[in-house]
């Protein structure tokens, strides 16, 4: 048997030497998740004896951590929006940066009753997000990885919202019939040559057809601007994630395709991360 505290500072030390920067934290939210105990809990319990059934599991978690595969696949689980979704290696594990996407357009469409399309749903974070908060909306995620689309229909049943929320494998292109309020996305931005410079931990572990945006890393905001011209009702608004230095770029294909810049939101190092544009008709 061996103590918390024990365990906790093996567990660090062992991260940090195979250079993972948050050695401590992830070590306290390892076994944190073995023993079911908050992390707070965990921390005022450090004399207590866990298991050796429990270290041994502790003890090989450590070991998928040393090789950069991030917690939330570790955990197979990720916090966005307070809320926590299921996640896999073929979904995109959700950034904080993407709460600051639905935040804001909850906000535009408070005491309004939206129709959603999420394109590049993943896990379906963004889009079960908006109908949690918004009660009146409904919507449909679509991506091209039928795995992926497994995984945010779950989600939706976890949350219960299977009556509001549809997921489809298809593709945007494939979309027809359906007139949107609101198409928002966060779709592969990253290009082709930044892809080989990514952090171990994403270029390894996270899915490529999430990430890779082609050679300008716009390839798929292209088909998701010009696809939403018709799709999307008079003055529809139209939500991109987006990557850093790629706003100019954008914001002239949108002008090109009938879109008014309706406002910007920046990410907590103050980069452009998402534009907010209406449809002129």
């Amino acid at each position: 048997m061996t103590l918390i505290s024990e365990l906790i500072n093996s567990g660090s030390k062992v991260l940090r030497k195979n250079l993972i920067s948050s050695h401590q934290l992830d070590s306290e939210l390892i076994l944190s998740k073995i023993l079911k105990k908050s992390r707070e809990n965990l921390l005022i319990s450090l004399d207590q004896k866990v298991s050796d059934e429990n270290s041994f599991e502790f003890n090989l978690l450590i070991n998928r951590r040393i090789k950069k595969e991030p917690i939330a696949y570790i955990f197979k689980e990720k916090e966005f929006w307070n809320r926590k979704f299921l996640v896999n290696y073929d979904t995109l594990i959700p950034r904080p940066e993407t709460e600051l996407l639905v935040e804001k357009t909850l906000e535009y469409f408070k005491n309004k009753k939206p129709h959603v399309l999420d394109v590049g749903t993943g896990s379906g974070c963004i889009l079960l997000s908006i109908l949690e908060e918004n009660k009146e909306s409904k919507g449909i995620g679509i991506d091209i990885s039928y795995k992926a689309i497994r995984m945010a229909q779950k989600n939706s049943k976890n949350f219960d919202l299977d009556g509001r929320a549809k997921f489809y494998n298809r593709c945007i292109d494939q979309i027809y019939g359906y007139k949107f309020d609101l198409v928002i996305s966060n779709p592969p931005y990253i290009t082709s040559n930044e892809m080989r410079n990514l952090s171990e931990d994403i270029k390894v572990y996270e899915p490529k057809i999430a990430l890779d945006g082609g050679n300008d890393g716009l390839d798929v905001i292209k088909k998701v601007i010009y696809k939403s011209k018709s799709i999307l009702k008079k003055k529809g608004m139209l939500a991109l994630e987006i990557g850093n230095g790629q706003y100019r770029k954008v914001l002239r294909i949108l002008k090109l395709n009938n879109f008014r810049e309706k406002f910007l939101i920046k990410d907590y190092q103050e980069n452009v991360r998402c534009i907010v544009s209406v449809l002129e008709r």
